[in-house]
């Protein structure tokens, strides 16, 4: 029976093989070339912390670390804000609004377009002199001048921002309808029963209850948001214009391994961004549930 049994170790080999050649093996692979002067040719030298050292230190990392906060600090706020009024609006049993299937699906269709046509629609849309957007806003009469959305660095982190909340919202309003709809409508009728207003219910019923729901998508948005790198990539000259405002730590990454060959310094920058990634996962983990923890229990 024992002999038997270990026929089942060859059925599991092929997903272990493919998962430590192409996902164990290259992390392990980046972090030794983090401690080395790699170039991506000849033989890497091991130069121990000079690479960290030098992270710590350099200036445009950091820019690039405020860069991606930034953006992606804006376009979360945006996202979850629309995300939770509509979630308000839908669950409220005063009401009753219908066709909820339709609106979901309306808005999660931007989640499904590939990232690259979205750049190119947003490249002819925010076009300085021929786009779409400033033809219109002239026409209104909003602006007697075309803007250049792209070409000035707080209106290009704009940009990019509106444009990932245009993308991501309509996720983030389905996951938090999934978890309105868990939540058990006695709570709702005893607060309308109570007397209590939309904001009560929503702020005292609603939003309490969707904690772990809340945490999935900062976590999860907070991981994506600081890998950001497409979008920047494919607006702009590849290098963060304009005046390297859309140099995102992910962009700054890439340069480095494959524009300027610095594969070791790269291997470091990766690493920094996951302790980076770690750290603040764990901070968002903690002040959402920190607090409940150390309440003492009550006998």
């Amino acid at each position: 029976m024992k002999n038997l049994n270990r026929y089942g170790y060859f059925f599991i080999a092929p997903f272990w093989l493919v998962f430590l050649v192409f996902s164990i093996y290259p992390v392990a692979l980046t972090f030794y070339y983090s401690f080395t002067n790699y170039t991506g040719s000849g033989e890497a030298q091991l130069v121990g912390l000079a690479n960290y050292k030098r992270l710590l230190t350099d200036t445009y990392f950091v820019e690039a670390f405020f860069n991606t906060w930034k953006i992606w600090g804006v376009n979360f706020a945006l996202q979850m804000g629309l995300a939770l009024i509509l979630a308000m609006i839908f669950s409220d049993m005063r009401v009753k609004l219908k066709g909820i299937a339709f609106f979901r699906a309306i808005f999660y269709l931007p989640n499904l377009i590939t990232i690259s046509s979205v750049a190119l629609l947003f490249g002819i849309l925010l076009d300085w002199q021929h786009g779409s957007l400033n033809m219109m806003l002239m026409k209104l009469g909003i602006i007697s001048d075309p803007i250049n959305w792209l070409n000035e660095p707080t209106s290009a982190q704009l940009s990019i921002s509106l444009i990932l909340t245009w993308m991501w919202f309509g996720h983030s309003f389905i996951v938090v309808m999934a978890g309105v709809s868990g939540i058990s409508k006695d709570y709702y009728e005893a607060a309308l029963i109570d007397g209590a207003n939309r904001w009560q219910t929503f702020s005292k019923i609603t939003i309490p209850l969707l904690k772990p729901i809340l945490l999935y998508i900062m976590i999860t948005s907070l991981i994506g948001g600081l890998q950001l790198f497409d979008l920047p990539m494919l607006l702009t000259d590849g290098i963060g214009s304009p005046d390297g405002s859309l140099n995102t730590m992910v962009l700054y990454l890439y340069n480095q391994a494959f524009k300027y060959n610095n594969y070791g310094y790269a291997a470091a920058v990766a690493y920094g961004l996951f302790v980076i990634t770690l750290i603040f996962s764990a901070f968002i983990f903690k002040g959402m549930y920190g607090k409940e923890r150390k309440q003492p229990r009550q006998v």
